[in-house]
């Protein structure tokens, strides 16, 4: 873990990605949750919500919302469809010089947002939240996926030495410049949320994490299908693995001019 660079410029605009499918039950509470308490912190900010093809009312939704919350925006990820192709499409359309990719089910803590925001305001490229460690917590977690989920993180952990203990949670914050040094991005699945906090470790970034509270959706249904995931995860961990050592630092993160 690299230090932070205390001599960063403040940031001026942070975008947050929501990617988004069949999710009219929880969008629109997503949305208005998240605009107050940014608005509450005086943070200047978008809300690009990525819809993933629905076939319900989300677009329509987040359309309607738009007009009254000029922050939010809809963006239509297609032909074709998936959870990483949906935030890399969020992604190409951001605006501001941060980003926090957050999930649309209301799992995440908006609060969470802003010391995210905060934390990549002190210099960080990268902060990444974890649910795992003193502070943070989990509610109403599938025992099955919970096991499996510290089972995959400590894979990833001892695979490339690193203290990260929640990696595989897509809830995380990254200045642009992170964003633009880990394309491109290869994951069209849910593989997304390994790829790019991998990325920039590998990449030589500078992170720290955080605690952050996560609760399991109360609307909807849940899109991530473990048994589908199992080979694209352990492509994405072995791809960057073989970059880490064998790349020779061809991708490493460049020192500033």
């Amino acid at each position: 873990m690299t230090a932070p660079d205390s001599a960063e410029v403040p940031l001026t605009l942070l975008s947050v990605v929501i990617p988004a499918r069949d999710e009219e039950g929880c969008i629109a509470s997503t949305i208005e949750h998240l605009h107050v308490e940014l608005r509450l912190h005086r943070i200047p900010h978008e809300i690009i919500v990525v819809d993933d093809g629905s076939t319900d009312r989300t677009a329509q939704i987040v359309t309607e919302l738009a007009a009254r919350i000029p922050e939010a925006r809809l963006v239509q990820n297609g032909p074709s469809h998936g959870f990483g192709r949906a935030i890399n499409c969020g992604l190409q359309s951001m605006r501001g010089d941060a980003v926090v990719i957050m999930m649309a089910d209301e799992s995440d803590d908006c609060r969470d947002v802003v010391r995210y925001w905060n934390a990549l305001n002190e210099g960080w490229d990268a902060v990444f939240g974890s649910r795992f460690m003193k502070g943070g917590g989990v509610i109403d977690y599938p025992w099955l996926k919970l096991r499996i989920n510290r089972m995959a993180n400590l894979f990833i952990r001892l695979l490339f030495g690193i203290s990260l203990n929640d990696t595989t949670n897509a809830f995380k914050g990254y200045r642009r410049r992170v964003i633009e040094g880990c394309q491109p991005l290869l994951s069209a699945h849910f593989n997304m949320t390994v790829e790019i906090p991998l990325k920039a470790i590998v990449r030589g970034y500078s992170w720290t994490t955080m605690p952050i509270t996560w609760r399991n959706r109360r609307t909807g249904e849940a899109k991530l299908k473990i048994q589908e995931m199992g080979s694209r995860y352990l492509f994405i961990c072995l791809y960057l693995w073989l970059e880490k050592y064998l790349s020779r630092g061809d991708y490493t993160k460049q020192p500033s001019a």
